[in-house]
C-alpha cells in the first residue's frame, strides 16, 4: 500500500474562480524522495497542505476526491493525529511558530503529543544540533534571522519524528552555506531510510542525487510529468522551460546546447555528470572577450557614512560606509544575520538612522518627511505578507496611490497595468492572503512599483518565484534600471548577482567585506567563504572544467556558455 494515496483531488479557495488542484491522482511509496515542481500557482503548496489535513480543516475547500497518509483519511482524522504522521516545513516559518523561545518551540510539539518530559532534553539537543542552531536554544524566536527561523522550524518538526516529511521551499530564507547544511541533513534523513520525503524546491543542482522521482504540476493543478529525474528533465525539458518550471541549471544548459547542434553523450542533471558531458565540447570552445564591468559615474543616490546599529546587545551594523550611485544595480549579499536587511531598513527609514549617517541625493536623511521619503524610495519586504493592508489584490496595488491622493482614473489605469504586467489580473478580486507565495511576492513588488520611486530596494525579490516569473521580474528591474532608476537587491542568489548587478556589496557580521564588480568577487574564494557565499552551479561547473581548460575560469553565466557555442 502506498504511504500517500491521492485520488481525483479537486481543491478550491474562496473567492477564486478556478480550482487550485483539479482531479489530481498520485501515489507515493514508503521511503521515496519525491521532488514536486510546477509553475507559480500550480498548487504545490496546496497539495502539501492536504497531506496533514490543514486543508480542508483549516483553509480551502476539498470539492472532490480523497487523500490518505499512512492509511489515514485526512478528512476523517484531526490535524493533531495527522501531525504524528506528516510534518510540513512551510515557506514562512513565522506561520508555524507558537511560542516565544527556541527551546519552547521544540517542547511545544512534544508536549502536545504527550512525550515523556524526561526524554525531551536529549531530543531537543539532538535536533538543534542536526540543523546547526544549538547555540540558539535559549534565544527568543523574535530575535532570529529569517534563515535561523527556518532551521528552528525544521528542528521542531524533526523532534516529533513523523514518518512523512514535507519541505516547502526549506532553503528559501537560507544563505548558501545554510542551504548546503539543509541539503546535507536531507541526505542524512534519506540515508536512515525512516522517512518518506516530499520536497518543493528550486535550488536543484545540489539536490538531484537525492531525488528518486520528479512530479511536475501543470498550471491547471493537474500532473504534467511524473517519472525518474533524468527522464523528466530530458524529455519534458522544453515544455517545463515554456511553463517557467525550475530545472537543474546544467540540464537547462544541455537543452540550450542541443538547440545549437551540440551533441552530448549524456544528458546531465548533476554537476559531476555535466563535467563528463561537456568536457569534449569545451575542449574546442573559446570564450568571448570579457566585457568591462559597467560602472556608474553619476552622483550618489544614497550615501552611508560610518553607520552602526545594535539590537540590544547584538551588534547588527559596524561602521558601514557605502556609496550607492544613481543608476546602480547593486546587490547586497552575505550570510543570514550579516546585517543586509538591517542596512536596507535604515536606507528606507524604517529604522531611523543617526543624523549625518545617510544622505539621499545629497540631502540629509533625517530632514526628509516620511511621506516624501516613501515617494522617493520604494521597499519590498522579505516576507510579502508583512506589507499587505487591504482585502483584495486590486486594492493592494491601488493603496499607495490612494494614500498619495492620485486621481481615480490614474489609480485605475496604473493598477490594471501592473496587475497585467505581473500576471495577477485574474486575481484582482481575490484576498492577497489566498495567493501562492510566488503570487504574493509579485503582488508586493507591483504595489511598490505603483508609486514610481527613483530608488527601489527589494529584499529577496525572486524568492518563491517560478523561473519564468523570476526572469520577468528581473527584466522589469533591468528595464527600470536602464531608465535611470537605482535598484538595490538583497539576495542570497549569486546567479542573480552575476547575471544582473553591476556592483555587489558583501557583508559579514555587520561589516562590509567587499564592494566592487560581481565577477571580481566570484574570483575570490576566501572572501566568498568568509561571507558564507557559494557560486551558482554554472560558475562552479566552469571552475571544475578549468582544471583542464584554464581559459574557462571566467565563464560564469548561461550567457557566457552560450557564447562558447557561437
Amino acid at each position: 500500500m502506498p504511504i500517500i494515496e491521492i485520488r481525483a483531488l479537486t481543491v478550491k479557495y474562496a473567492r477564486r474562480k478556478l480550482a487550485a488542484l483539479n482531479q489530481l491522482s498520485l501515489d507515493v511509496q514508503q521511503g521515496e524522495t519525491v521532488l514536486l515542481l510546477g509553475p507559480s500557482g500550480s498548487g504545490k503548496s496546496t497539495l502539501a497542505l492536504t497531506l496533514n489535513g490543514l486543508l480542508p480543516q483549516a483553509v480551502g475547500e476539498l470539492r472532490e476526491g480523497q487523500v490518505r497518509v499512512t492509511g489515514l483519511d485526512t478528512q476523517e482524522h484531526s490535524v493533531a493525529d495527522l501531525a504524528q504522521q506528516v510534518g510540513i516545513l512551510f515557506q514562512d516559518p513565522d506561520a508555524q511558530f507558537a511560542t516565544l523561545k527556541v527551546e519552547d518551540e521544540i517542547v511545544f510539539g512534544l508536549e502536545n503529543l504527550g512525550h515523556d518530559p524526561a526524554g525531551m532534553d536529549a531530543r531537543i539537543q539532538q535536533v538543534l544540533t542536526d540543523v546547526g542552531v544549538l547555540a540558539l536554544r535559549d534565544r527568543p524566536v523574535s530575535a532570529l534571522s529569517g534563515g535561523e527561523k527556518q532551521r528552528v522550524a525544521l528542528a521542531s518538526l524533526l523532534a516529533m519524528q513523523p514518518e512523512i516529511l514535507v519541505f516547502d521551499e526549506p532553503t528559501a530564507n537560507l544563505d548558501s552555506m545554510g542551504t548546503q547544511q539543509v541539503f546535507a541533513l536531507l541526505a542524512e534523513l534519506k540515508s536512515r531510510g525512516k522517512h518518506t520525503l516530499v520536497l518543493i524546491e528550486h535550488k536543484l543542482d545540489e539536490l538531484m542525487h537525492l531525488i528518486d522521482r520528479v512530479v511536475v504540476l501543470n498550471p491547471q493543478g493537474g500532473i504534467l510529468a511524473d517519472g525518474p529525474p533524468r527522464l523528466v528533465f530530458d524529455e519534458h525539458g522544453p515544455a517545463l522551460q515554456e511553463l517557467g518550471v525550475w530545472m537543474p541549471q546544467v540540464a537547462v544548459l544541455a537543452h540550450e546546447l542541443r538547440r545549437r547542434g551540440v551533441e552530448l553523450s549524456l544528458f546531465p542533471i548533476t554537476l559531476g555528470e555535466a563535467v563528463r558531458a561537456f568536457r569534449p565540447w569545451v575542449a574546442n570552445a573559446t570564450p568571448a572577450a570579457q566585457q568591462p564591468a559597467r560602472s556608474s559615474q553619476a552622483a550618489p543616490a544614497l550615501e552611508v557614512k560610518q553607520l552602526s546599529f545594535a539590537y540590544g546587545h547584538l551588534q547588527a551594523l559596524q561602521d558601514v560606509s557605502v556609496k550607492i550611485n544613481k543608476g546602480d544595480f547593486l546587490a547586497i549579499v552575505g550570510a543570514n544575520g550579516a546585517g543586509k536587511t538591517t542596512l536596507a531598513k535604515h536606507l528606507m527609514g524604517i529604522i531611523p538612522p543617526p543624523a549625518g549617517s545617510i544622505a539621499l541625493h545629497g540631502e540629509e536623511f533625517t530632514s526628509i518627511p516620511a511621506k516624501q521619503l516613501a515617494r522617493r524610495i520604494g521597499y519590498v519586504f522579505q516576507n510579502p505578507e508583512h506589507q499587505f493592508v487591504t482585502e483584495t489584490v486590486w486594492d493592494e496595488v491601488a493603496y499607495g496611490l490612494r494614500v498619495m491622493q492620485e486621481p481615480e482614473d490614474i489609480i485605475a489605469r496604473k493598477t490594471q497595468e501592473l496587475l497585467e504586467t505581473f500576471g495577477l489580473w485574474r486575481y484582482a478580486k481575490a484576498n492577497p492572503f489566498t495567493l501562492s507565495y510566488g503570487e504574493k511576492r509579485r503582488l508586493s513588488v507591483a504595489s511598490m512599483l505603483a508609486l514610481g520611486q527613483d530608488v527601489l530596494i527589494l529584499d529577496e525579490p525572486t524568492f518563491g518565484q517560478d523561473e519564468r516569473n523570476a526572469t520577468a521580474l528581473l527584466d522589469i528591474l533591468r528595464g527600470l534600471n536602464q531608465q535611470g532608476k537605482t535598484v538595490i537587491v538583497i539576495t542570497h542568489d549569486m546567479r542573480l548577482v552575476l547575471e544582473n548587478a553591476n556592483r555587489v556589496v558583501a557583508m559579514s557580521a555587520g561589516k562590509v567585506l567587499f564592494d566592487g564588480a560581481p565577477a571580481e568577487l566570484a574570483g575570490m574564494p576566501q572572501l566568498l567563504s568568509d561571507a558564507r557565499l557559494t557560486l551558482p552551479p554554472l560558475a562552479r561547473l566552469s571552475a571544475l572544467l578549468a582544471t583542464e581548460h584554464p581559459h574557462l575560469r571566467n565563464v560564469l553565466t548561461m550567457t557566457d556558455y552560450i557564447a562558447l557555442s557561437q
